[in-house]
């Protein structure tokens, strides 16, 4: 018979003795087989799962490590922007103090500029009782020598 023919089949079935395992024995190894792959299968879902909450914890940390360098850069912008606004007050406050200070000056100054100018009068006057004094003093004289060069001596 050629080789894959029934009368070979049915020879080799006839040819199972004793010994030869029935097909049984394929099935619980296809059933172990299976077991296994599942077996496998559900420690690479476990391993994967693993992962993934591991990764989702790597995240996790690393999202709030970069938000807390953020909001140490957003406080120190905050105590930055605290800091200029005092300073503006106290700025505002001395500006307020200074223009006073300056509106004081200034009034004092021309306190100073009148009373300059009225020395400077005063000092014009003074020259015109001044000389109407020499005039008056001339003219005196004048008079005084006129009577005693009249006078009979």
């Amino acid at each position: 018979m050629a080789p894959g023919s029934r009368g070979e089949l049915s020879s080799f079935r006839s040819r199972r003795g004793p010994g030869v395992p029935s097909p049984q024995p394929d099935v619980t190894m296809l059933s172990r087989l299976l077991k296994e792959h599942q077996a496998k299968q559900n420690e690479r879902k476990e391993l994967q799962e693993k992962r993934r909450r591991e990764a989702i914890t790597a995240a996790t940390c690393l999202t709030e490590a970069l938000v807390d360098h953020l909001n140490v850069g957003v406080a120190q912008a905050y105590m930055n922007q605290r800091k200029l606004d005092h300073e503006v007050k106290t700025l505002q406050v001395q500006a307020a103090q200074f223009a006073k200070q300056t509106g004081q000056w200034i009034g004092m100054v021309e306190n100073f500029n009148q009373a300059l100018k009225e020395i400077g009068d005063v000092e014009n006057w003074a020259r015109s009782i001044e000389l109407d004094m020499r005039t008056i003093a001339t003219a005196l004289e004048y008079v005084y020598k006129g009577q005693l060069q009249s006078a009979p001596s």
